[in-house]
């Protein structure tokens, strides 16, 4: 019956176990999509105007600059 008993604890301590190793990687794939998204944000803020010079300069070149 104790044999029994530790071994259910056990099984359960793994599936807690396997539980929160899941949710903790979920957890960092947030946070690195978060990361990436603050850098595309951040890179686009700095070069952002020039690439819309880019684009209005094609444009003025293509006569649709109106």
């Amino acid at each position: 019956m104790l044999e029994r008993y530790v071994y259910d604890v056990l099984a359960w301590w793994e599936t807690q176990k396997n539980r929160a190793t899941e949710g903790q990687s979920l957890v960092e794939y947030g946070l690195i999509l978060a990361l990436v998204a603050v850098v595309v944000i951040g890179a686009l803020a700095l070069i952002g105007t020039n690439i819309q010079g880019l684009f209005n300069n094609i444009a003025g070149r293509l006569g649709g600059g109106g």
